[in-house]
């Protein structure tokens, strides 16, 4: 019979998780409730170059693009995305050296009004912030680590909360207002916890798709249980930030969003001559019109065939990646040639965008960021509250962890729920791992550090 973990170890599973985890939560929390807004955010920084007084007919969406192309001597066409309003200004985005610039420009006098560079973007720079601390692969396997962590942090705490003889409400599904002291601060941590958990949970495994480690994993997996080998309908982090080019784009089946951080040599400041891929900017003039007309929701992307014999992209980029769809145009006649969207894609993609969706608080409008928002404010509160605990209790000259309970009846269910998280979250497995080998091998062995780390069991502490 598998006798599972005594409460004390449970707690310090908990202890040292939080310990890990708080800064890491708290930083998420942030930066994720100002992502929550991007849409709002650039629909206002926007506002002025879609309401644009001018008289007479606006230039063709060519002539933008090689405006746009022809203000960075150099540069290469990437992709076109037209105006909300029918006085509004198209963004074009370029690239040169290796780096994506977007560059707004008058529709009468094709001026040009901004000019940026994507990863710049305030929203670009907090979605790398969010998920990779903006340092790239090795930011992205830090943060998985930490949310590998934090579920295991959440789990755990469910089970310190969970009642085992219930006599009231109070202090389990709700705080005891009027108390004091550490039990005030108890309940604010347990009761908060217990009713944000799921919705915690949901969000930590909804991120983890875009990992770079538990992303390409999950990828894997996925192609193992499909027919065709594909590369998936979200974002993987990768090495390069946030506007680069890189090795995505050549994958088999990419995405639109991948093809767009490709390079598409072809278009110069030289004219509009045809691209090696057999097209050209006046392209533009014919796929524009036969995009717009299909209403797609914003932002939309006009992208430029990746391939000889392939064709001109239009793709809704909508955050509730439920509205999106995607229109395959020729561009002699204008015919829309093929259409996908939302519903076409498989089973688990669907579950991994409407995650993305949810993840992103655009599933179902302004409650689900106002749902986000306030999860996020109640993890920055339990943050402080646990360590509020942590500092009353803390034992003078130690961290004040738990220690050992040294109960060895219970290691065949330690080692089964380890196996099992380890499995499901290969960054966890790999990190404690190292832990406990930097424990047994190291700190065990310096007796001051041990002390202090909480490392001797109840029962060695009491020979001692």
């Amino acid at each position: 019979m598998i006798k599972w973990p005594h409460y004390t170890s449970i707690w310090r599973w908990h202890f040292y998780a939080g310990l890990l985890c708080i800064p890491f939560v708290c930083w998420l929390a942030v930066t994720g409730s100002i992502y929550l807004f991007r849409s709002d955010y650039e629909a206002w920084r926007d506002k002025p170059i879609e309401q644009l007084e001018y008289t007479g007919p606006r230039q063709s969406p060519a002539a933008e693009a090689a405006a746009a192309v022809s203000a960075l001597p150099g540069s290469t066409f990437n992709r076109y995305e037209p105006p909300g309003t029918a006085r509004g200004a198209a963004q074009i985005v370029v690239q040169t050296r290796g780096e994506l610039h977007r560059i707004v420009v008058h529709p009468r006098s094709l001026a040009v009004l901004r000019t940026e560079r994507e990863s710049g973007r305030l929203m670009e720079a907090v979605f790398a912030l969010h998920g990779t601390l903006g340092a790239g692969d090795p930011g992205s396997y830090v943060m998985e680590t930490a949310a590998s962590w934090t579920i295991v942090m959440i789990v755990s705490g469910l089970f310190l909360w969970f009642p085992r003889n219930i006599k009231s409400v109070w202090g389990v599904l709700l705080p005891r207002l009027g108390a004091r002291g550490r039990v005030w601060w108890r309940d604010l941590h347990a009761v908060s916890g217990m009713w944000i958990s799921l919705l915690v949970l949901i969000m930590l495994l909804s991120g983890l798709p875009w990992a770079s480690g538990w992303g390409s994993y999950f990828v894997w997996m996925r192609n193992l249980t499909t027919a065709t080998a594909t590369a998936p309908d979200w974002p993987i982090s990768k090495a390069a930030p946030p506007g680069v080019a890189d090795s995505r784009a050549s994958m088999p089946g990419m995405t639109a969003a991948e093809m767009a951080a490709m390079p598409s040599a072809g278009a110069s400041n030289e004219g509009m001559p045809s691209g090696p891929n057999g097209w050209s900017l006046n392209d533009l003039n014919v796929v524009v019109p036969a995009v717009e007309r299909q209403h797609l929701v914003r932002p939309v992307w006009i992208l430029p065939p990746p391939k000889i014999g392939e064709h001109w992209v239009g793709t809704s980029q909508a955050q509730d990646r439920t509205q999106r769809h995607q229109v395959k145009v020729d561009a002699v006649s204008g015919e829309i040639l093929e259409e996908s969207s939302f519903e076409d894609l498989p089973r688990l993609d669907k579950i991994v965008n409407v995650g993305v969706s949810l993840h992103e608080g655009h599933l179902f409008g302004r409650l689900n960021q106002a749902i986000l928002l306030a999860t996020a404010m109640t993890l920055v509160g339990m943050s402080i509250s646990a360590i509020a605990m942590w500092w009353r209790r803390r034992p003078s000259g130690r961290l004040g962890a738990p220690r050992p309970a040294g109960e060895r009846q219970a290691i065949i269910g330690l080692l089964v729920t380890i196996c099992l998280l380890a499995i499901f979250f290969p960054m966890f497995g790999a990190s404690l791992v190292l832990v406990l080998i930097v424990e047994k091998l190291v700190l065990a062995r310096i007796p001051r550090v041990s002390e202090w780390l909480g490392l001797q069991t109840r029962q060695r502490q009491a020979k001692v």
